[in-house]
Parts: structure tokens; sequence; C-alpha cells
């Protein structure tokens, strides 16, 4: 007896089971926006209720069944297509005419985001960005193919095994608004694969675009399948938990923040899709007492250009060298200048002295998404808060913590941070290798943090980094790139026919 039916409609205060043994409720706003065709995700780690309107997950599987058949059609395209395409886009995003229908639609994205009070330090696509975007592409261009490329080989009397590299599949990609995010993830085809994006509605236009003015023309000039690279053109967030449940994706990949990836990682794992998820940003700096306070100075400096997920966010300076606050200090003070709106410290509770007293009562201007906001140049932090990221636009943020040795700074980036990038200032060569397999992070440095990128350091776009908060990754780097996106397939050859068990 089929005891299935249809979810038509939902009352408030309906309880819905999750995680086995838990029990979620339906609030009235769920209930009366829900409508026949919807669908109801129930997230099973945390209990969310998600509703997909039927018109977006109609739109998302379409989407995804578009890039599906078009990897099918990959197995017919070679390297030299392949490379083509990388180049045509290229072209196109170099093209003044071409250019300027993307950046008036960039300006629009940036112009409504900032009337909503968000944040456009990633959304702006200006010059140096552009360049970034060709600079990756001619990067994928030159690259050989990986498919078919022997990753081992066993001989055996009469026949040999192959471990030969293959095409994964349909890679399904959520990120937020960075329009130069498409350069990055179109390199999955570098391998083989094809992609579906979906964008924050926050560079919805710009992203319409880039697809309209440079991708699709690219695809079509170099021969490859047209929907190699789909974009979901949704600006209904809804559309990332529709696609990141799609059990047609062979890899789903965020990039962003906090909740919002890891819930939509909580929606791909239990509809059995494989994740690779960026979540909480923010770099560590660690200054051991040995540290040189120029290099130090230096390294702050350089770390807080800008605010991504590389950025200094938190700094560790031993108790009983004063004169290394002062080096954090002025590397922190000439940032601020940089970008002309000075800096905003959080000192953890108990730590207090390691900045002048007046800065806890004199106010400065802080550049936040929604304004110039006054506030004071350093607040008390609870040390819970240790590892939060701050978020800003033109005035660098930093928490600060006094420690007494490194091993104490060690314990406290393993507990309270993100566990991603983590900077060690030091003389002592020993300390430094014992600092590395301490710390658990995946990006070690001991200078700058702002070098954590595929691109900068490895000369590869990446679709995505990864941290270590939920774990450490299987068989991988946290620079997730489009040359990584590969599975294995063995092929056997037998010269003897009278082989057997």
């Amino acid at each position: 007896m089929d005891h299935s039916a249809a979810l038509l409609e939902l009352s408030s205060g309906m309880p819905v089971i999750y995680g086995g043994d838990r029990i979620a409720y339906v609030s009235e706003e769920l209930a009366t926006a829900f409508q026949p065709g919807d669908k109801l995700l129930v997230v099973q780690t945390t209990g969310d209720l998600l509703r997909i309107p039927a018109e977006v997950s109609d739109k998302t599987k379409s989407a995804v069944a578009v890039a599906y058949e078009a990897f099918a059609g990959m197995s017919g395209v070679s390297d030299e297509d392949v490379s083509r395409f990388f180049e045509e886009f290229a072209l196109r995003l170099g093209d003044p005419e071409a250019w300027s229908e993307i950046a008036a639609a960039n300006a629009a994205d940036v112009a409504q985001a900032q009337a909503r009070g968000r944040s456009t330090t990633r959304l702006a696509a200006g010059e140096k960005m552009r360049r970034g975007m060709v600079e990756g592409l001619r990067a994928w261009r030159d690259m050989p193919g990986l498919s078919g490329r022997v990753v081992e080989r066993a001989q055996h009397d009469g026949w040999s095994a192959e471990q030969l590299m293959a095409p994964l599949g349909v890679v399904g990609f959520v990120f937020e608004g960075r329009p130069n995010v498409f350069a990055d993830a179109a390199g999955v085809l570098r391998s083989g694969n094809t992609v579906v994006f979906r964008i924050g509605s926050d560079a919805l236009g710009t992203a319409r675009a880039i697809v309209a003015h440079a991708l699709a023309p690219a695809l079509e000039a170099a021969g490859l399948p047209a929907g190699a690279a789909t974009l979901v053109d949704s600006a209904d967030r809804a559309a990332g938990w529709a696609m990141f449940s799609d059990p047609r994706l062979a890899l789903a990949v965020a990039r962003g923040s906090g909740r919002a990836v890891e819930q939509l990682g909580s929606v791909a794992r239990q509809s059995g899709v494989p994740v690779s998820l960026h979540g909480t940003g923010g770099a560590w700096i660690v200054a051991d007492a040995s540290a040189d306070p120029h290099r130090l100075e230096r390294a702050v400096f350089h770390s807080l250009d800008r605010k991504v997920c590389n950025t200094l966010n938190t700094v560790c300076l031993p108790q009983d060298r004063p004169e290394l606050a002062d080096a954090f200090l002025r590397g922190i003070t000439a940032a601020g200048e940089r970008l002309g709106h000075g800096f905003k410290l959080h000192i953890v509770r108990g730590d207090e002295r390691v900045v002048p007293a007046d800065f806890f009562t004199t106010v400065t201007e802080v550049r936040r998404a929604e304004g110039d906001v006054t506030e004071p140049i350093a607040e008390p932090l609870d040390i819970d808060a240790l590892g939060h990221e701050w978020e800003w636009e033109q005035t660098p943020e930093v928490t600060v913590k006094l420690v007494a040795t490194t091993e104490e700074a060690v314990a406290l980036f393993n507990k309270y941070s993100p566990q991603f990038v983590a900077s060690l200032i030091t003389s002592a060569e020993d300390l430094a290798e014992r600092f590395y397999r301490s710390v658990n992070a995946p990006f070690v440095g001991d200078g700058f943090t702002r070098w954590v990128d595929g691109q900068y350091t490895l000369g590869r776009p990446e679709l995505g980094l990864s941290n270590w908060q939920t774990g450490r990754l299987f068989a991988r780097g946290a620079i997730l790139s489009g040359d990584g996106v590969f599975t294995v397939r063995t092929r056997v050859r037998q010269t003897d026919p009278e082989i057997g068990r």
C-alpha cells in the first residue's frame, strides 16, 4: 500500500520531526506562505524549515537539467575546444563594448545594494577585478586537460591496470555577490565538468550581463554545449536550497560565510551530494616573544588592505613585550590611513592595557555598509567572541588578545577560531615548526595573511577555500580549484587471453 501523499498545505504550529528524535514547529508566516506545489525542506541537523516555491523549484531543476545534459556532450569536446572557450571568454571581458554593458549592470547592482545598506566591498566590478578575471581565464586556457591523465599504473603478467583522471559531473555553485567568481568557477570545464551557478541577489544583474555579453557567446564560439555553464536566474535564496538538494549534482560548492553556508552544506549532505564549503573567514596573526617588531608591523599592514576572508581578524601578542603592541598599532594605524577611515579594535577583557586607556573613550568615524557610524576606537570583548569575524568596509577592524606563550595562542586558535588561516611572527625556527604541527589550520604562514588565494599563490583560480572548523578534508587540499574536480576511473588492458582467477 502506498502511504505517501502530496503536501498541499501547512498549518501554524504543525509539528515536524527532524534528526530522528526532535520536533520543529511550523510558524504562522511559513504556513501562510506555503502553497500547493511548493516544497518543504527539513534540515536534519538544525530543524530549519525551508520553503522552496514551486516556481523557484522548477527554474532550478531546469537549469540543473541543462547542465546535466551538457555534461554528456562534453565527452565529445576536445582540450583545444575548451582552451578556445577560455580565450573567447577572456577576449569578451577585455572588449570595451562588452565590458561597458557589464559595468553598467554592476553600477546598478552597487547602487541598489548601497540603498539597502548592504556591503559592496566585493560587489564592485572595477578594472582590477576585470584584469584578474581575464588573467584567471587565460591561466585555465594554458593549463593542459586532465581527462585521461594516468594517476597510477599496475603491470601484471599478461595484463595491466591504469587509474585515470576523469570528469566528475555537474558542479553546483552558490556564491555571494562577487562577479569575479564566474571566471574562477568556469575552471571546472578544464577537466570536462559542467557548472550551474546561483549568485546572490545583490549581483544578479551583473551576472546576467556577464552571461549575455561574455560567457554564452564564448561557449558558442568554442563549440561547447550551451548549458556547460548555466546561471540559475533567480534572486530567491531558495534557489540555492533547491539546487543543493538535486541529486544530479556531483559536487556542491558554497562560498560565503556564516550560517547561510552551513545551512547549504547541511541541505547538500542530507541529499547525498558531496559538498565543499567555505564558512567563516578571518585570519589570525600570533607574535612570539622573539618576533621582530618591524616584521610584525608590516605583516599587519599588508593583511588589512581590504576585507575578504583572508584579512587579519585576530592578533595574539605576548604580554611581556609592549614594543610588539606598539608595532601592531603602527601597522593598523597605517592600514587605516591608507583607506582613509581610521581603525577599530576589540580588546579581550582583562587585556585592556595593550592599548592606551583613552582608546576606550575616544570616538572615531567607522565606515560600515550602512554608512559612517560614531564608535569608540576600542571596545572590550568577551573571550567567547574571540573568533568573531568582523565585516568592515573601509575601517580595518581587529580583535586583540594578550597571551603568556605561543602555546596559549595556539590553544585559543584551535578552540575559538574558524580554523582557517594562522600566521606566526617569530625568530625561532624550532618554534615555527612546533606551531605548524600544533595549529589546526589548513593555511599556515609566517608573515602577512592575504596570500591565501589559489590564483595568487598557486597560479590557479579557485572555486573556493575551505577551513577545518567542521573537520579536515578528505584526500584534497583546502584550495579547491577547477583542476581538482575529478574522479578516477580504472581501465584494464589484457594481452594474454588465458588470464583468469
